[in-house]
This record gives structure tokens, sequence and C-alpha cells, in this order.
């Protein structure tokens, strides 16, 4: 008599890590930058990348004059951008997204900057849910913030 039971790795191990393909648009995006392109130049070029637009909020937010506002809307387009590209990369709202995967970086900087950036505007809830997705991605605040 044969039963189906799962297997214990598939009880133990979890959903599989996501990693965003090496032809996402941060990639070209991280290319232009290289190039010597402004940020600013690269959103038209490659408006669907999370990491133009964390960076547009990371530099909003670390201005002489920072603008949490603009900052927030920035990061809010990068994590939307990001959400997109992990859920056509089978990411459905949970399991591993590898810091240490370059593409994977735009969308968890993007995250990071929403917390930072709802932080300063009083959106407590909104930054606590960011912060507490790095770390169900399996990373923390400090190491994407490292990646800065």
């Amino acid at each position: 008599m044969s039963h189906d039971h799962p297997s214990p790795r598939s009880l133990l191990s979890g959903p599989d890590p996501v990693l965003l393909p090496a032809d996402h648009p941060d990639t070209a995006a991280r290319a232009a930058l290289e190039a010597g392109s402004p940020v600013r130049d690269v959103v038209p070029q490659e408006p669907a990348s999370s990491y133009v637009w964390a960076l547009l909020a990371e530099e909003a937010l670390g201005a002489t004059r920072p603008d949490p506002i603009a900052a927030y809307a920035y990061a809010r387009t990068g994590y939307h951008r990001g959400l997109d590209a992990l859920r056509r990369a089978g990411w459905r709202g949970q399991g591993p997204v590898p810091v240490d995967h370059v593409p994977n970086q735009g969308f968890l900087r993007a995250v990071l900057a929403l917390a930072e950036a709802a932080e300063a505007i009083g959106e407590t809830a909104e930054s606590e849910r960011c912060r507490r997705l790095l770390v169900d991605s399996g990373t923390t605040p400090e190491a994407v913030a490292a990646l800065r």
C-alpha cells in the first residue's frame, strides 16, 4: 500500500529562493549608470527598474534638505515594480529573496527606502511592515543598507 506523504525536505525547506532573471531591467539600468548616465536619465530608459527608483528615494532621504514625501513616492514605485517582477519570477508573497543576488537588490533597497520614508512621514505601521518583509525575505534592513 502506497502512502502519499510529503518528503521531509518539502516539509522543512519552505519555498525556494526567488532570483530575478539576469535580464531584469535593473541590469540594464546598472549598466547605464556605470557608463556615466545620471539616474534621472536612466529612469525613462528603464522605468521598470526597482534599482533606479530606490536610488532616487535614497537620494531624496539623504539630501541636505531631505524630502521624505518624494522619497516615499519613489520607493513605493520601486517596491511595486519589484513585486511585479518577483511575481513573474514565481514568488507568491513569501520565501527568500536573496540579497546577494544582484538583480534582487533594487527591490530590497526600494523596500528599505520605503520603510525609512514611511517612518519619516509618520507611517509607522507601513515602516514596520516593510522591515518585516525584509526579514521574511531572508535578509535584514542592515544587510540591505550595506549595499548603498
